[in-house]
């Protein structure tokens, strides 16, 4: 009895299903914007956590000192002390009158040029978190923007110890001084998102920007007041945007009003700053992990 045996064709093997991998890049100005709106809405929301930074910069800036940020006010006060007796002298004015404003002046320019100058350094200072989490960029802005608001109240004591020695009081013209702290706020977090992003793609922008700085030291009333340039020397004031955003907390400090030019140039200026920061934040979010 022989079986038979019929060779079986080997099934071909079933084709395996094909996996395509699509990699899209949503570059559009409007998806760019989108996630910039994320970004700043993201950061504000992380306000607590902006705050919280900006104090532990400040101690351990001053961990081991005995003053702590103090020492910065001992300093501004023996700067006012010195300057004051001098250019009064200079000046021909009385120190009764001229004290207070200088003191006034030096406390809040010290803030603005210091918040200048850390905002070149805003992000590549923090170049690990930045590496190491994803957190919105408008935060780190924000925690500069806090810790130099929290030096700020430090230095207050100068003011508040000169007014108190010549016995001159704003009264309540020192409320009008709010909105301008408001927007000095607005305008610091900017300038920190704008130069920090700059800053971080060109290393050569901060030495500019502390010559610049220190420039307009002179060519602002800081330790000279507006009321000695008469003519169109005083319109030309107007040119200098410091100078307007700083009267519009300065006056009411004074127990004066701001006029309304200087309000009015002051909102222009804060308006560019805001919308050029805008568009160059959108441009540039996306790249500045891979500057820092």
């Amino acid at each position: 009895m022989s079986l038979s045996h019929t060779p079986v064709a080997p099934s071909s093997p079933s084709p395996l299903p094909t996996a395509e991998l699509l990699l899209l890049s949503d570059r559009t100005w409007r998806a760019r914007q989108d996630q910039a709106i994320e970004d700043v809405t993201g950061g504000l929301r992380l306000w607590r956590l902006a705050i919280t930074l900006g104090w532990f910069d400040i101690r351990l800036r001053y961990r081991g000192s005995v003053l702590g940020p103090f020492w910065l006010t001992m300093s501004t006060a023996v700067m006012v002390a010195a300057l004051g007796v001098l250019y009064s002298a200079l000046f021909k004015m009385e120190l009764h009158d001229y004290l207070p404003f200088l003191a006034l002046s030096i406390v809040l320019w010290n803030y603005l040029s210091t918040l200048v100058s850390e905002a070149c350094t805003c992000f590549t200072s923090a170049d690990g978190m930045i590496r190491a989490m994803r957190m919105p960029y408008t935060l780190y802005a924000a925690r500069v923007m806090v810790r130099n608001t929290l030096v700020l109240g430090h230095n207050v004591v100068v003011i508040i110890a000169v007014y108190a020695w010549f016995d001159v009081w704003p009264g309540w013209a020192a409320l009008g001084a709010l909105p301008g702290v408001v927007i000095w706020m607005i305008d610091g977090i900017a300038s920190c998102m704008l130069l920090g992003a700059l800053c971080a793609r060109f290393r050569d922008i901060p030495p500019i920007v502390a010559s610049l700085m220190q420039i307009a030291f002179f060519i602002s009333p800081i330790i000279w007041k507006p009321e000695l340039l008469t003519g169109y020397k005083r319109d030309l004031l107007f040119l200098n945007p410091f100078y307007s955003l700083l009267e519009i907390v300065r006056a009411p400090l004074m127990g004066e009003a701001a006029q309304q030019n200087v309000w009015l140039a002051a909102l222009a200026y804060s308006l560019v700053l805001i919308v050029i920061t805008w568009f160059g934040f959108v441009r540039v979010r996306g790249r500045l992990a891979f500057w820092v």
